[in-house]
């Protein structure tokens, strides 16, 4: 066999296992990086799901990490999979740190073993179930080439995706993907040659990004997209008011870059569809945390001290008007920030993404506040609704996007 199929992504000891096994029904991905006191439980589970569901299928789970210095491919090499159709690799991938690096490296072994389906689940979920491997996998043999995962969230969880990465995805491309950057998915083989010979992999989408690449690329490139019903995601759990910086860096510039590629396609979109959703969910006790507002609109506040000359000459003065405003409100069970001004300033950004041809990203920093401050006031708006009257909201939020698509198409160029 010719190694360089592997060269990019994977490790020699990798190479020759998977070489040695020739063919697979399924390669399930799980990347990881400090996931030990949660991986076994992943591994264990995803055995589990395959023993029920895919018994007679044969399967191969790949775990590559990167790099971690815990336990974790300690942990991970621990499981056993114990079972005539199963096989389990641990190893640490090539390329540049980041998920996307990781999942390159699931893709070329699925390719080379001529996988009939994918799936990839995050390493530190607490509340994966054997049925999430059925659900995602299930519309990959009946014909899907991308399953998105739909998960029963806790309303102040997933808030980049509830802010922004949602209502974008739908309004721009007409799509309605409730998780676009949801962590496990589904994959064919068709999408998944397409995905390795697209030259992504060197850039930052190989980081973060590479969630919102995968949903945008399948959309936009005509292959089958549903949803699968997964039940309650429970994982380590990010303060919005403190480490989402880089996520929202590299999920909305990822946004924000594919826009400028795919301008002549999502511009010529209106409205937007809902797709199919296969399966039940499996486990829908969500688990609630605490978010600091303060400190949210702390940094708003910083952040207007800061960028408010920036803000001023990207925003329409009636936005700006209310930026002041909030800036200057005492009491924070009052602090609102309407959603029409919420959809124009992330519209604006776009466009200002777009106009700048040098140092995009020090521009899209100065929008990390407004998203503190949009959120801050998601507490205020949420905090007395049921979780079905909160995703109810989520929707009518992102029909806003869908219905103001005229203002972005308006300020584009």
């Amino acid at each position: 066999m010719d190694g360089s199929k592997f060269s990019t992504s994977l490790r020699e000891d990798a190479r020759k296992k998977i070489e040695h096994l020739r063919e697979t029904d399924i390669v399930i991905g799980i990347p990881s990086y400090f996931s030990g006191s949660a991986i076994e439980h992943v591994l264990q589970t995803v055995i589990t799901g395959l023993r029920l569901y895919f018994n007679k299928h044969k399967a191969l789970i790949v775990v590559f990490d990167g790099g971690s210095t815990d336990d974790t491919r300690e942990c991970a090499r621990s499981v056993s999979a114990d079972g005539y159709n199963i096989e389990v690799i641990v190893s640490i991938y090539r390329g540049i740190p980041g998920k996307g690096s990781s999942l390159r490296a699931v893709f070329e072994v699925a390719r080379f073993l001529k996988a009939k389906a994918v799936a990839v689940f995050d390493s530190d979920l607490k509340s994966i179930a054997p049925e999430w491997v059925k659900n995602v996998l299930d519309p990959i043999f009946e014909g899907y080439d991308f399953v998105a995962p739909d998960y029963y969230r806790y309303k102040f969880d997933g808030t980049i995706t509830n802010t922004i990465a949602y209502n974008l995805t739908r309004a721009l491309y007409g799509i309605n993907i409730r998780q676009p950057i949801g962590g496990d998915f589904g994959v064919s083989s068709y999408l998944v040659r397409h995905y390795l010979d697209q030259d992504v992999w060197e850039t930052d989408v190989a980081k973060f990004g590479i969630d919102i690449w995968m949903t945008t690329t399948a959309i936009i490139n005509k292959f089958r997209v549903c949803q699968a019903r997964l039940g309650a995601k429970i994982h380590g759990e990010k303060d919005p008011g403190g480490d989402l910086s880089p996520m929202f860096r590299q999920v909305v510039g990822t946004i924000f870059t594919m826009m400028e590629s795919h301008h002549d396609y999502w511009a010529a979109v209106s409205g937007s569809v809902d797709v199919p959703n296969f399966g039940e969910y499996c486990d829908t006790k969500i688990q609630e945390f605490d978010i600091d507002q303060d400190a949210l609109i702390d940094y708003f506040k910083i952040g207007l001290e800061n960028f408010g000359g920036v803000w001023e000459r990207l925003f329409a003065p009636q936005d700006m008007a209310v930026i002041e405003q909030l800036a200057a409100q005492p009491d924070r069970e009052l602090f609102h920030l309407p959603i029409k001004n919420w959809v124009r300033i992330v519209y604006r950004y776009a466009q200002a993404f777009h106009a700048t041809p040098r140092q995009k990203f020090k521009v899209m920093d100065t929008m990390i506040p407004l998203y503190n401050a949009r959120v801050a006031s998601l507490i205020n708006e949420l905090k007395d609704k049921s979780m079905e009257d909160a995703e109810a909201y989520f929707n009518q939020q992102a029909l806003v996007f869908v219905n103001m698509k005229p203002y972005l198409l308006e300020i584009w160029t």
